[in-house]
C-alpha cells in the first residue's frame, strides 16, 4: 500500500472518533466499558503479533495502518488514540472534553493528509510537519470548535464563540507541529479540552 492509500486508512480511525462524543451523551459508561475493552483486546493482539502469532482481522488493519517507523515494533497510535479520548472525557466536561476529541479527531487527522497531499513547504526543525499541514490543522479546529459551542445550548450564550474557537484552534496547531509522534493523541484532546474548560467555566 503507497504512502498516501495508507495515512488515509490510518486517518479514517483518526476521523470516527468524531462520533465518540455525540454516542457518550447517549451512552457515556457503555462507551467507555467498550472504550477499554477494545483498547485491552488490541493490547493483547499486538503483544500476540509481535510474538508471531496472527489475530484475524486485527493484525491485517494494523499491519496495513502501521507507519514505516512502527514496523517491526508494536504499534502504538490506537493506544494512545484511544488513551487521549478517555482522558479527556475523565477529566473533563462533556463540552470541553467534546471540544478536545474534535480536535483530534478533526484537526490531527486531516492536517496529516493535506500535510501529505500538499505539503511542499516544510517547517524547520518539526520533524518533516507542513504549513499546508499546520494550516488544516488550524482551520479544522476552529470550525469543529466553533459549531460544538454553536450548537451547544448550555454554552451558545454569554461567551465569545469566535474567540475560544480562535484560542483553541491556535494552541491546536502550536501543538500539531511539535515532534510528539503518537503522543500528540494524549496531548491534543487533554490540553485543548483543558483550555476550552479554562475558557468557558472559569468566568
Amino acid at each position: 500500500m503507497n504512502n498516501i492509500a495508507k495515512e488515509i486508512f490510518r486517518k479514517s480511525i483518526h476521523l470516527c472518533s468524531a462520533l465518540l462524543p455525540f454516542m457518550m451523551t447517549k451512552a457515556r459508561l457503555q462507551v467507555v466499558v467498550f472504550l477499554i475493552f477494545i483498547l485491552a483486546f488490541y493490547c493483547a493482539a499486538e503483544f500476540l503479533r509481535m510474538s508471531g502469532k496472527e489475530v484475524f482481522l486485527v493484525s491485517m488493519i494494523t499491519r496495513t495502518a502501521a507507519r514505516k517507523r512502527d514496523e517491526n515494533r508494536f504499534v502504538l497510535g490506537p493506544v494512545t488514540l484511544v488513551l487521549g479520548i478517555l482522558a479527556a472525557t475523565f477529566l473533563w466536561y462533556p463540552v470541553p472534553a467534546a471540544i478536545g476529541i474534535y480536535a483530534l479527531a478533526f484537526g490531527d487527522g486531516l492536517a496529516s493528509l493535506s500535510g501529505k497531499l500538499f505539503g511542499k513547504v516544510k517547517i524547520p526543525l518539526t520533524d518533516g510537519k507542513t504549513v499546508a499541514g499546520s494550516l488544516t490543522c488550524f482551520a479544522a479546529i476552529f470550525i469543529s470548535t466553533y459549531l460544538a459551542l454553536y450548537f451547544s445550548t448550555e454554552m451558545r450564550y454569554g461567551i465569545n464563540i469566535s474567540y475560544i474557537s480562535l484560542l483553541i484552534a491556535s494552541a491546536g496547531m502550536l501543538i500539531e507541529v511539535l515532534p510528539l509522534k503518537d503522543l500528540d493523541n494524549i496531548v491534543i484532546p487533554v490540553v485543548l479540552g483543558g483550555l476550552a474548560q479554562l475558557q468557558l467555566f472559569a468566568m
